[in-house]
């Protein structure tokens, strides 16, 4: 009987349990293996904007999700200090809410899922190094908590093994659109902190961020520049209650409310794309493109880029195209979907005040409930951000602003 997998995937969060569960679906072969064990924690943002909970729904897992009492975020609020932009984020596939889930919960649901569908999970499996025949990586090398050392066979080894990741750098990968660590975010959890949305505060060079998650706790997320990080890291809870003065109502609020966990975060925030795909071997989520998390878009970008690669994986197990073929379309469409979202996101992410113009837009957009869903829409992925700065849009947002004023 052959050991060898249709697809290993290294890697079991969301990415990765997610790419396996998608493929075992179909009647594919997959392995999947993660150092760690299930449920655990790992650092994230938590937040799930409505592409990833739309994707949720069309996979039968948002049920299961909801079960679990999280939240649903009906709202985004961005406060930079002169003016609020709040509003409802259009649909993504007939979903509005966003959800703010603790990944103890969210990754073991997925987890789950990869199983249930007939995925073979290994948890505590490191993998040493890939299999490679001829130039062609044919499965990986590791071992499980016991040490003994074996090695696995696959048409596709798949790397969901996040920023760092092993598969990446053992085919040396090709970064490109590469910006360095712009920003450090810490978080942690508050009870007594109602939020009933996802808000944002900008008071550059700082910005903090609230949304509600799981057993009534409220994450509070504070970002601040990587130049500073050496010379707060000593003190991340003083930083972040001087951030929070900056905003004094809020101050106020979290004054009263209780932190129940110690702060959690990095100062190791790369921004990148990698080539994903080479001889027998492909990257997605985090390990093939990555951006600093303040604009929290990572799990619902790691699910969107789990479809787009399954489908491009079966067109090549079915033979309907050729691999190099349907694994270039795969990074064509991934780019062309993340690149606008990456550069917004690192721009927001260097907590520099913004150029004249772009805050008299910005000023406008908080005149007309309309251009506010809009802005919403963007940072929640279900309006093109082209689309929502594009010339013939702002001319209209700031012209309404006008209207508005002269009225």
């Amino acid at each position: 009987m052959s050991t060898e997998y249709d697809v290993i995937v290294v890697g079991a969060r969301c990415a990765g349990s997610a790419t396996a569960m998608l493929l075992a679906r179909m009647g594919y072969r997959v392995l999947v293996v993660d150092k760690a064990t299930f449920p655990s924690d790992t650092v994230s943002t938590h937040i799930l904007h409505p592409p990833g909970v739309a994707a949720l729904t069309r996979w039968g897992l948002i049920d299961r999700l909801a079960a679990t009492g999280c939240p649903p975020l009906t709202s985004y609020s961005f406060d930079f200090g002169p003016f609020r932009i709040a509003g409802s984020p259009r649909s993504d596939d007939g979903v509005y809410d966003a959800l703010c889930p603790r990944r103890t919960v969210l990754d073991y649901l997925l987890v789950e899922a990869a199983v249930a569908a007939g995925a073979e999970l290994r948890e505590r499996f490191s993998v040493d190094d890939l299999l490679v025949e001829d130039g062609r990586v044919a499965g990986v090398r590791g071992h499980g908590a016991g040490g003994k050392a074996v090695t696995e066979r696959a048409r596709v080894v798949v790397g969901a093994d996040g920023r760092h990741s092993l598969v990446a750098k053992a085919v040396q990968a090709p970064r490109y659109h590469e910006a360095q660590t712009i920003a450090v975010a810490y978080y942690a959890y508050w009870s007594g902190l109602p939020a009933e949305g996802f808000e944002a505060y900008v008071r550059p060079p700082r910005a903090f961020g609230v949304a509600p998650t799981h057993d009534d706790l409220t994450m509070v997320t504070v970002n601040w520049p990587r130049a500073e990080f050496t010379v707060n890291r000593g003190d991340v809870e003083g930083t972040c209650l001087k951030a929070f003065e900056l905003v004094p109502e809020f101050a106020e609020r979290i004054r009263s409310a209780t932190r129940e966990t110690r702060y959690v975060g990095t100062g190791d925030l790369p921004n990148f794309f990698s080539k994903p795909y080479g001889p027998g071997w492909a990257l997605v989520g985090d390990a093939g493109q990555h951006k600093d998390p303040i604009t929290a878009q990572g799990i619902s970008d790691a699910f969107r880029d789990a479809e787009v690669l399954v489908a491009a994986l079966d067109e090549t197990f079915s033979g309907r195209r050729g691999y190099d073929e349907a694994m270039s379309q795969y990074q064509v469409t991934r780019d062309e979907r993340a690149l606008p979202m990456f550069e917004f996101t690192c721009d927001l992410a260097r907590l520099q005040p913004p150029p004249p113009e772009m805050q008299q837009l910005l000023a406008a957009v908080a005149t007309s409930q309309e251009a506010m869903d809009g802005f919403v829409s963007v940072v929640a992925g279900t309006l093109p951000v082209p689309e929502f700065f594009g010339p013939e849009n702002t001319a209209r947002i700031m012209s309404g602003a006008t209207s508005a004023t002269l009225g």
